[in-house]
């Protein structure tokens, strides 16, 4: 894995600055005040390449020249029109940089970045996307492969603010993009793993190397026998046709005050999804190792959450199992007990990762969270609605929806608003249990939620259906998501009202549970 750094540096003749590559932004038809300070150095080479109209300055678009003054290479960045520079065009410049600076040799390079702003772009935000875009693109899977791709050969990006923001600033805005950056790599690296290496003992294993020397962070692995004795028997009856043992992994976070309410992030953990007795189809079933991203989301979130030192308390739940069919696998129309004390009637054995998030979610009571966040590769029917653009979002209070979204939006890993109207809730009835883990072919994201909900009534409580973000079939691979929007969030938590000190917190009464655009950002299991 690349060994990137971020340095934040003015320069007070930016053309006798030595690099291996000077990166300066170009405007359609027109070069950035950088960039016609390296070309006044370089005898107006710049403003000739950009008049042979090759290279328009469209945003992304990327031309690598031969250096000018202390710059061995000149690489001109692409911004499109000047008036329209907003923040998606910055997205899509980023995405032009990374490219070319992936495609090159250079092992440091210097991004003249006073120019990349608008009344739409802040730098502060540009830098903390670039070192996490960077870092993300960096990322390459060599777990078991003999000969994995070569990796980025960039070591070290500088970046000159000039008087456009603080170098003090600079520098937090990309050592934060590069801590969430590596929070989503390690999300990728656990998601990525075969399910015959990433089993929910090797979660437990990977839970306690986050609090190996530091002791802000505590790990500690609830196993089958504690987890019998609580009277988890919704998430039982996942791991009882696996020869693999669940695990049930809280990690604590003192980053806040003692009295601090935790934020409480639950992640699904299914190492491994064959569907039970309610085999799935062999199409595609080697792509569920990855219905352990929850897990891997909430596990890279603490990373960065760890990374960054963020003044917050967070705890972290992972329901680890493996869903495999055999003799003692749980059966369709078998009857168990949740640890709340629910009776639930197992009709799909495929509707597994309710089961053991709903024992997770009444284990975080304890904690007397602030908020509690889970997410989860629920349900294909979320695929079908969302696509892979967005996460859904589905929440018992309003603030908490609105800050999940908002995040969602500054990071562009988004979410979309979705109902939990009590109508929903009568799909779930049973004539043998107090509900049935299923509802029917209609509306099954929204059922899967309205199950959850159930059992998340004594706080404040969001669920991200992440089965379409969390990863690409083509090509195949985790995409870390949603990390960034949780970082996001979290951040934002940092001094905010609501994080005070603990108190009793019932979630507020949910609206109308209309879609909410959360402007637009993620397959299938459950």
């Amino acid at each position: 894995m690349s060994k990137l750094t971020f340095t934040a540096r003015t320069f007070a003749d930016i053309s006798k600055a030595k690099t291996q590559c000077a990166i300066v932004a170009v405007y359609e038809g027109q070069l950035s005040a950088a960039a016609r300070a390296l070309d006044s150095a370089g005898s107006g080479s710049l403003d000739s390449a950009l008049k042979l109209g090759d290279f328009k300055g469209k945003a992304g678009q990327t031309q690598m020249l031969p250096g000018i003054g202390g710059a061995a290479r000149v690489l001109l960045l692409g911004c499109g029109e000047q008036a329209k520079f907003d923040q998606a065009a910055a997205r899509e410049t980023l995405q032009g940089l990374n490219s070319a600076l992936g495609a090159s040799s250079a092992g440091d390079a210097l991004l003249h970045a006073a120019d990349l702003v608008s009344d739409k772009v802040e730098l502060d935000w540009l830098l903390e996307l670039l070192a996490r875009s960077l870092v993300s693109s960096a990322y390459r899977y060599s777990a078991t492969v003999a000969k994995p791709k070569d990796p980025l050969a960039l070591k070290k990006l500088v970046v000159n603010p000039g008087e456009t923001l603080a170098v003090k600033a600079a520098q937090a805005a990309l050592d934060t993009g590069a801590a969430v950056g590596r929070g989503i790599n390690y999300s990728r690296e656990l998601g990525n793993l075969p399910g015959n290496i990433c089993t929910p003992s090797y979660l437990a294993d990977e839970a306690r190397k986050l609090a190996r020397g530091n002791d802000k962070v505590r790990t500690k692995v609830v196993e089958e026998k504690k987890m019998r004795e609580l009277g988890m028997g919704a998430l039982l009856s996942v791991s009882a046709g696996s020869d693999e043992p669940a695990k049930l992994i809280v990690i604590e976070y003192k980053g806040g005050e003692p009295d601090q309410a935790p934020q409480v992030l639950v992640g699904k953990g299914i190492t491994f999804d064959s569907g039970g007795i309610s085999l799935k189809p062999g199409a595609k079933m080697d792509e569920m190792k990855y219905d352990m991203c929850g897990a891997a989301g909430v596990l890279g979130t603490l990373q960065a959450v760890i990374d960054m030192a963020l003044p917050l308390n967070v705890t972290a739940i992972v329901a680890a199992a493996e869903n495999m069919p055999s003799g003692r696998a749980t059966k369709p129309g078998d009857v168990v007990t949740s640890m709340a004390g629910t009776t639930i009637e197992v009709l799909n054995t495929d509707a597994e990762g309710r089961l053991v998030l709903c024992d997770a979610l009444s284990y975080a009571k304890r904690f007397k969270p602030a908020a509690v966040i889970d997410l989860a590769t629920l349900t294909g029917a979320c695929v079908i609605a969302l696509g892979s653009h967005a996460s859904a979002v589905y929440a018992n209070n309003e603030d908490l929806a609105a800050n999940l979204l908002a995040a969602g939006e500054v990071t562009h890993d988004r979410g979309w608003r979705m109902p939990l109207w009590d109508e929903y809730r009568k799909q779930l009835k049973s004539n043998f249990a107090d509900l049935a883990n299923i509802g029917g072919p209609e509306a099954g994201s929204v059922t899967a939620a309205c199950f959850l909900a159930q059992f998340a009534e004594d706080y404040h409580w969001a669920h991200l259906d992440i089965a379409g973000s969390a990863w690409n079939s083509t090509p195949k691979g985790a995409t870390g998501r949603p990390v960034a929007m949780l970082a996001r969030y979290l951040q934002d938590r940092v001094g905010a009202g609501e994080q005070g000190k603990k108190k009793k917190a019932g979630p507020r009464k949910a609206g109308p549970g209309r879609a909410r655009p959360g402007k637009a950002g993620p397959k299938a299991s459950s």
